[in-house]
């Protein structure tokens, strides 16, 4: 994917960028206390943006490989290390946010 591909993806996604981003940086502990932290610390309605939001990007046309990109360029998270792939990161992520926002 290229960089202009990037960007406009960045912007059509803009939330699911943030979160991703944000959570997930350089300077996490592990992507599992984070995430705990952040389910702790969200707000219900922001969570549930974020879940649609992430519908909106697992629905697109983007091929997995894109899809996988765009995850893997937007957080700090080396997935091999946790024995899961970006995009069945992801999902389980939505998983857990509809859980804790009672949806799932």
């Amino acid at each position: 994917m290229s960089n202009q591909e990037m960007k406009l993806l960045r912007k059509q996604f803009k939330i699911l960028n943030s979160f991703l981003g944000g959570i997930f940086h350089q300077d996490i502990e592990s992507p599992e206390s984070t995430w705990e932290e952040f389910i702790d610390e969200a707000i219900k309605d922001d969570m549930l943006i974020l879940i649609q939001e992430i519908e909106r990007f697992l629905e697109t046309e983007l091929s997995y490989q894109e899809k996988e990109e765009f995850i893997e360029e937007n957080c700090f998270i080396y997935f091999p290390a946790i024995n899961i792939t970006p995009l069945k990161w992801l999902k389980q992520v939505q998983d857990e946010l509809k859980r804790a926002v009672d949806l799932g």
